[in-house]
């Protein structure tokens, strides 16, 4: 939990399915948040339709003053509680909530990892739209990916991005 006042991230956990309508209510009362959205197809038994469905379930982010703000959050129909360890909130960094934007504002970025760099090994992204981004690489069937780590959340995400961005983090 931030002491010093300042305005910070805070994932807030919240009832199945009611990701979006917190996030319109919390929006309504004027707080700031955030709802990570992916375009994913869905099929019914007469119709195939394309809908955004939230990329961590369970989870909108607010960005609050967290003494002054959290009971107006708490007090909003559908939220449970906010993502923290113990009963201290967990502060979600600046940085990590940029990567997840760009990360959902960039759904077509879809290229391979070269075997260089092997599954397991930490690395960081040096170009391209993810830049400032670290992970790890994993091998997944016959397709690598960057898996993007968010502690403060305890969540992963998965990019598929090309070897040339990527430089190795040193073993420490």
């Amino acid at each position: 939990m931030d002491e010093t006042g300042n305005l910070c991230w805070y994932a807030v956990y919240v009832r199945s399915r009611f990701e979006k309508k917190v996030h319109l209510l919390l929006q309504e009362k004027g707080i700031v948040s955030f709802l990570p959205l992916v375009d994913t197809w869905r099929q019914w038994s007469d119709r195939k339709k394309k809908v955004s469905m939230p990329l961590f379930r369970g989870y909108v982010f607010v960005r609050i003053h967290y003494r002054q703000d959290h009971p107006f959050v708490l007090d909003t129909d559908g939220v449970v509680k906010f993502i923290g360890i113990g009963r201290a909130a967990s502060v979600i960094r600046d940085r990590d909530i940029e990567w997840i934007k760009i990360l959902t504002g960039e759904p077509d970025v879809r290229k391979e990892v070269l075997p260089l760099l092997p599954p397991g090994k930490q690395v960081k992204v040096i170009a391209g739209p993810f830049v400032g981004l670290e992970g790890v690489v994993r091998k997944d069937g016959r397709e690598s990916k960057l898996v993007v780590y968010f502690e403060s959340i305890m969540q992963g995400i998965e990019v598929t991005i090309n070897a040339e961005y990527l430089s190795p983090l040193s073993d420490t």
